[in-house]
């Protein structure tokens, strides 16, 4: 019984904290939780929310930002004309910025061949994820579970606010800056366009609804027909040839007197194309499906396209008949495999896996990004995604990260 009992702490990270969360849970506030986010946003979530957050430790956190320092540094190395080569041809939009506005870059939480829990590198992106959202989500775990505040992030909510304002507003008036999506209201992350649109005064504006005069865009702001002159760019670019009878009056590779948060091109040259470019203990071995190995076993692999969102397209189980029928080989990568760790008890004594999501802000003066939240996804399934989970599981969704020490 006492190795069974020592098996289970060392698979609990941070057992104070979890034993008790998992002590005050109840379903009654997980509803609360989800109806204070829901009154907070005027909207219910669109995505599952888990019912716990992740609990990890300082040295895993260590772990984190070491790794992400190290990706970071030899992301700035690389010549920019081989970022450049991430670019699709069809998709290279006027007016290229030095460094990105965004900077977000996922970890799985993984078991190391000693036993030891680590941070496995899944992919990043300069694309902006839920900022908004993951603050306020966390903001609303804390009042739920008032225990958690005392291992919050430390940045206060109003610095949190400036650096996002700064950033994406910069010296505008707020009604010259858009966040622009295709259709947001069908977005699954239109809670997040809520929230921003309450942290900075800006309003959320659908593609088709930009009128453009000569080089110079507009929206109706409310029966005002308004400037745009930044815009908080949440459109996926190389999704909009996917779209059917898409009207516009706006192509993004039209040059245009805007200044874009993020500029479009960082969404290909961050990617997974970075992947075999990449070396770190915590960076799993990654090839250009082209440029695929003969001594390597392709079981051992995972293959990705470059450019996808939210884990379409990924086959676990790639086999030499599904990669040897695929034409645009330079756009895909097989991944080295590694082995999510379970290590995040529910109330029932099951556990769940997780990945971690670090957000970054990338200002132009700045060297170096600055961290300001994280976003967890936990899961019981093969894939970490909500869609590949049995319907009753529980302690799966979108999460946030407390760090404390062990």
């Amino acid at each position: 019984m006492s190795d069974f009992l020592n098996h289970k702490k060392e698979k609990n990270m941070i057992p104070k904290y979890r034993k008790q969360f998992n002590q005050e849970f109840s379903n009654e506030k997980y509803a609360q939780l989800k109806e204070i986010l829901k009154e907070k946003s005027g909207i219910e979530p669109a995505f599952r929310i888990s019912e716990s957050p992740l609990f990890l430790t300082r040295e895993f956190k260590a772990k984190l930002l070491e790794a992400s320092d190290s990706i970071i540094d030899q992301i700035k190395a690389l010549p920019a004309e081989t970022l450049r080569k991430a670019i699709p041809e069809n998709c290279r939009v006027p007016n290229d910025t030095h460094q990105p506005h965004f900077f977000t870059i996922d970890f799985g939480i993984c078991k190391s061949e000693n036993g030891e829990i680590e941070p496995q590198l899944i992919e990043l992106q300069a694309f902006p994820s839920l900022y908004a959202f993951q603050r306020t989500f966390e903001d609303t775990f804390c009042e739920v579970y008032p225990f958690l505040s005392e291992i919050r992030n430390k940045m206060p909510d109003e610095t949190f606010k400036n650096y996002l304002k700064e950033l994406i507003v910069s010296n505008e008036d707020p009604e010259n800056v858009v966040l622009l999506e295709i259709y947001p209201e069908k977005q699954k992350t239109v809670i997040d366009f809520l929230f921003t649109e309450q942290l900075l005064g800006i309003k959320t504006v659908c593609l088709t609804k930009i009128k453009k005069e000569g080089k110079k865009l507009f929206y109706d702001n409310d029966g005002k027909r308004t400037e745009i002159k930044r815009i908080y760019n949440r459109v996926i670019f190389d999704e909009l040839d996917r779209i059917p009878d898409l009207k516009t009056e706006f192509d993004f590779r039209e040059e245009v007197d805007v200044t874009w948060v993020t500029h479009p091109n960082w969404f290909f040259k961050i990617s997974k194309f970075l992947l075999p470019l990449l070396q770190h203990p915590f960076v799993p071995k990654s090839y250009f499906l082209h440029e695929f190995p003969e001594h390597e076993d392709l079981g051992d692999f995972v293959l990705k396209p470059l450019f996808s969102f939210a884990g379409s397209g990924v086959n676990l189980n790639p086999t030499r008949e599904i990669t040897d029928a695929i034409e645009d080989r330079e756009n895909y990568i097989l991944q080295r495999k590694v082995q999510y760790e379970p290590v995040f008890e529910d109330i029932n004594g099951d556990f769940a896996k997780a990945e971690i999501r670090l957000l970054y802000i990338w200002r132009e003066k700045d060297e170096h990004p600055i961290l300001l939240e994280n976003l967890g996804r936990m899961t019981k399934a093969a894939m970490v995604n909500v869609d590949f989970n049995k319907k009753d599981a529980i302690w799966i969704g979108s999460s946030n990260a407390f760090f404390a020490e062990e």
